[in-house]
């Protein structure tokens, strides 16, 4: 058979079935507008990079493809098309290539992940006994060797073989499943050397049984496929919580809204349901689900979701409300601008998905060291083999000192070089309070050079505190009595800084201007310039609210977004890395202006809305910088899963923690400093275990190729190739 196409290397394929046709005519599924056709599919078996581009090539060469997307961490294709060009041909050239294809269902793919998950756990789980066992029985052949005879070392062999073939046979069917599904269409993976070496070893294991021979190697077959188990597993767990991010955003948008009737009925209809020109109510506490216009009412809207302003905005007729806002205070009545697809939160959705792709594409260390190994070993086998035959040794005797070059070149430390880092340094980062969340994100977080930060809930707390002067005192605590009757954040402020108190009776809230209240006769007001009828003052970057008690002159209050503990540090501390430094945020320039000089960042941008930010991370990309995002809001959502890595601390939204590849839990920023510098850390010693892998084959190839490599040269070898790997993983990183 013709192997088209270059092996793709390192691609774990899962327990999925792979390589079957499409379920189906997925012509039914295609979409329509105008003269463009789109399709999503759910590709099944494809796990690296090489796999990617192989698939979106092949799609993308179709007649009048325009665009075909790849999302490796939930499987999903989206091909955009014009012209005649069948549904059916893109699916059928995807499973041509040995992957499986079927219309795309966000429900079923998760199941199917999970079920991927617990089916590897088991695999791993059976190779593990049945190393264990069959261990525990080739040390006694071993340390007998000289003294055992011959019917005793059958016997033994016979247990091995009984306890290792239906062992291997299930825990590899993994890596059989997916060979066969690429061999039968003329390609090849990474899974077609592995399962030929695993196949070679067991025959040749059960005919030196059968005829009493010395050798048998079902200890290392068995060890190879519960070492190669832990990395696909691993593997498969952290791609599918990579998804989580796409999968909450779109339950976001799942929910239902009320729609208004020409004849003034409400109607409950789903996100998806609404069409622009639609009257939409907005009760209080509820979530906007799709861009509209205020028709009626007045009130407070909480855009933080989507700009990262801290406080609410007021909301009055003719204003836009983007979908994510949250309606504070009064009903409103809006006309939808747009359907669910065409909102924000459908274009953060669509941002999100191509930050994914794209992420997919990287290509980890392991890759790029496996896709030298195999060949190079595989290789070496072959030629063995010939030369040993042209040297004049029986076939049985050449086949047998190849199988050895391949067992003790197995490749457990190769497989082991980046999990094991990953697992030590993640369990590290844990006790200090930072989860990892992706398996390639300690070597991406390890090449960041330009940090990007969110302002409000990133570099600051989120959360306006009252700047006090000697003499507020009393002012803070009558306006205080207006205060405890409201939620506005500004209002909590003043509470928290007077303390505890009585509230007055009677307090009104007007919508988007302040309270007011009869005490003692007179009108107490405290909110805007404009409620109290005080003078702004302009240009000013700090919060303000004005009190004023009757013809009183009014009292102004100054606030202010104070800074996380340790931001101050953690900009020093990323200077001297060499790291350039940036501020995107969706708050007012005052308040940007003021934090950056604080931090002495001369580089910001305010009123950023998620696409601008998207766009700054492009040109950041496009002028070689490996951006570092940080940040917390859904605006920030698509930004942290386009750059080169990013972060998210604990409090923010769900979204964006599914979003980034680590979150990080306190008040202060000091962990950042402490995931980079481990991120630094482990990927130095990733290079060192594979260059001590490597290192260990420079020695073992010429033992094997020599025919000096029995079962105990070959057992030895390759635990103590693994052995030096995880201790080298286990040294105390900075």
């Amino acid at each position: 058979m013709t192997l088209a196409g270059p092996i793709e290397q390192g691609c774990p394929s899962g327990l999925a079935p792979v390589g079957q046709g499409a379920s189906g005519d997925v012509g039914a599924f295609v979409v329509q507008k105008g003269g463009e056709k789109s399709l999503s599919l759910s590709v099944r078996g494809a796990k690296c990079a090489g796999c990617l581009s192989k698939i979106e090539g092949a799609v993308n060469a179709l007649p009048g493809v325009r665009q075909a997307r790849l999302n490796l961490s939930n499987g999903r294709m989206e091909v955009k098309w014009t012209g005649d060009l069948d549904a059916n041909r893109i699916a059928r050239t995807v499973t041509d290539l040995g992957y499986g294809a079927a219309p795309f269902d966000p429900d079923t793919g998760d199941a199917a992940a999970k079920a991927e998950e617990r089916s590897l756990l088991i695999a791993m789980a059976v190779a593990a006994f049945a190393a264990a066992n069959v261990m525990l029985l080739s040390v006694s052949v071993w340390s007998g060797h000289g003294e055992m005879g011959e019917t005793t070392r059958r016997i033994m062999h016979a247990i091995s073989g009984a306890i290792a073939l239906p062992a291997a046979l299930f825990s590899g069917r993994v890596f059989f499943r997916s060979a066969w599904s690429v061999l039968k269409k003329g390609h090849a993976n990474m899974d077609v050397p592995i399962s030929l070496a695993v196949i070679l070893a067991l025959s040749v294991s059960v005919h030196e049984t059968i005829r009493g021979g010395e050798h048998a190697y079902f200890d290392a077959t068995v060890m190879l496929l519960f070492f190669l188990l832990i990395g696909r597993f691993l593997d498969a767990r952290l791609r599918r919580r990579t998804h989580a991010a796409a999968h909450e955003l779109a339950a976001l948008q799942a929910r239902s809204a009320t729609r208004i009737g020409v004849d003034g009925t409400t109607q409950s209809v789903r996100a998806s349901d609404i069409a622009p020109g639609d009257t939409i109510l907005v009760a209080p506490g509820e979530r906007v689900l799709v861009d509209l216009e205020v028709i009626e009412g007045v009130s407070e809207a909480d855009e933080s979701m989507v700009s990262g302003e801290s406080l609410p905005q007021a909301v009055a007729p003719g204003v836009r409300l983007y979908a994510g806002a949250v309606n504070l205070s009064q009903p409103l009545r809006g006309r939808a601008l747009g359907s669910a697809e065409n909102s924000l939160l459908s274009d953060i959705a669509r941002m999100l998905e191509a930050g994914e792709q794209r992420r997919s594409a990287y290509r980890r260390i392991a890759d790029k060291a496996v896709s030298l190994y195999v060949p190079l070993v595989h290789t070496t086998a072959a030629l063995t083999f010939i030369g040993w035959v042209l040297a004049g040794a029986g076939v049985r005797e050449a086949l047998m000192i190849a199988v050895s070059t391949l067992i003790i070149t197995c490749p457990c430390a190769l497989a082991l070089a980046a999990p094991v880092v990953q697992v030590v340094t993640s369990e590290r980062l844990f006790r200090r309070g930072v989860f990892l969340k992706s398996g390639d994100a300690l070597e991406r977080l390890a090449e960041c050079d330009h940090v990007v930060f969110d302002k409000t809930g990133t570099l600051t707390l989120g959360e306006p505190q009252l700047v006090r002067t000697d003499d507020d005192d009393d002012a803070i605590a009558r306006a205080a009595r207006l205060a405890r009757a409201s939620r506005h954040p500004l209002s909590r402020a003043v509470v928290a800084a007077a303390g505890a108190g009585q509230v007055a009776a009677g307090v009104r809230e007007h919508p988007g201007l302040g309270l007011e209240a009869d005490i003692d006769g007179v009108v107490c007001r405290l909110g805007s310039a404009e409620w109290v009828g005080a003078e702004e003052v302009r240009g000013e970057s700090r919060l303000r609210l004005w009190y004023v008690e009757g013809d009183s002159e009014p009292r102004r209050f100054a606030f202010e977004d104070a800074l996380r503990p340790g931001a101050g540090k953690l900009a020093e501390a990323l200077k001297k890395r060499g790291a350039g430094l940036e501020i995107l945020s969706g708050d007012s320039e005052g308040a940007v202006a003021d934090i950056a000089w604080q931090l002495g960042i001369s580089d910001w941008r305010a009123g950023a809305s998620p696409a601008s930010k998207v766009a700054r991370l492009e040109e950041l990309r496009e002028e070689g910088c490996k951006v570092l995002m940080i940040g917390d809001g859904l605006n920030d959502a698509a930004s942290l899963s386009l750059a080169h890595a990013s972060l998210a601390p604990g409090g923010a939204m769900d979204v964006s923690q599914s979003a980034s590849d680590a979150v990080y839990t306190g008040a202060g920023l000091d962990a950042i400093e402490g995931v980079i510098d481990a991120a630094r850390g482990a990927k130095i010693r990733m290079l060192q275990n594979f260059a001590l892998a490597a290192g260990y084959n420079v020695i073992a190839v010429p033992i094997a190729v020599a025919g000096f490599a029995t079962p105990l040269v070959a057992a030895i070898a390759m635990s103590a190739s693994s052995l030096i790997v995880t201790l080298n993983a286990l040294r105390p990183g900075r």
